[in-house]
């Protein structure tokens, strides 16, 4: 088993450039394998649902676009071995850990942790400290929530993910889906802010737009950050999801909120 020597997080939100950089990071081969290894939650045993971005929401409209949730499956090891095992997948062969939290993660993984003898802190600097070693700080963040809206609202409508995944359904347009994502994710960035400057901590912030147009760059600057040498950077390694519907949605969504369209 390798023991990390040092470690980071990749914070985000969902549809804001993360898997792309999490992605490049793990393909030097030298930076920790960041992956979402918190999805799961404890409620459910399953990645977030796609009802659950919209919890509260009482829209039949809403609702009658997204798949049923599927039936719990609650998880049979213990959040120990759980941890035990992300160090392992987390870790490259020189020592780096990586992985990555999404804010909606962030309360889940403190109540799993305070199933564990010494992990009794609130879901703060200290506990994420405890648990990965003193941690760095990547955050990931998107200017364009609009577009990262749509691209949330396309993915949850059909669960797929990545370019080429899913359930074969076709995506609907809805303002007020759209409308209720632009809020959830601005929320989440400034959560995600808030909790940076209360710990005091000064991440390294990487957004979606600099990462799509200038990846090699944005990738190396990380990685300096980090203290990370890597003998080489991959291109891209993701296919980009957003395409002329995106952007078709994204003006309309606009056009539409400038109307005063109702939610």
């Amino acid at each position: 088993m390798v023991e990390p020597k040092r470690s980071y997080l990749v914070c985000a939100t969902p549809r804001s450039g993360s898997t792309l950089l999490c992605e490049a990071l793990t393909q030097t081969g030298v930076a920790g394998r960041p992956q979402e290894y918190f999805e799961v939650l404890r409620h459910s045993g399953l990645p977030r649902e796609p009802r659950e971005y919209f919890t509260g929401v009482a829209d039949p409209g809403v609702l009658s676009l997204l798949p049923a949730t599927q039936p719990a499956r609650p998880e049979a090891e213990g959040f120990a071995a759980r941890l035990a095992a992300v160090a392992e997948l987390g870790t490259t062969p020189n020592g780096v850990f990586g992985a990555k939290l999404m804010w909606g993660h962030l309360d889940d993984l403190a109540a799993r942790a305070r199933e564990v003898p010494g992990y009794a802190e609130p879901a703060g600097a200290d506990l994420l400290a405890a648990l990965f070693g003193g941690p760095a700080y990547v955050l990931v963040t998107r200017h364009d929530k609009v577009a990262q809206a749509v691209s949330l609202w396309r993915a949850v409508q059909t669960r797929a993910w990545r370019a080429g995944s899913g359930e074969g359904r076709t995506a609907v347009y809805h303002f007020g889906a759209i409308d209720h994502l632009v809020s959830q994710l601005s929320d989440q960035d400034e959560r995600w802010r808030r909790w940076f400057a209360a710990a005091d901590i000064e991440p390294v912030v990487v957004t979606y737009e600099a990462l799509a147009e200038r990846h090699e760059e944005t990738v190396a600057r990380v990685l300096r950050r980090l203290g990370i040498l890597a003998p080489a950077l991959p291109g891209a390694p993701l296919e980009r999801q957003g395409d002329a519907r995106s952007d078709a949605w994204a003006r309309r969504y606009r056009r539409e909120r400038a109307a005063g369209v109702p939610a």
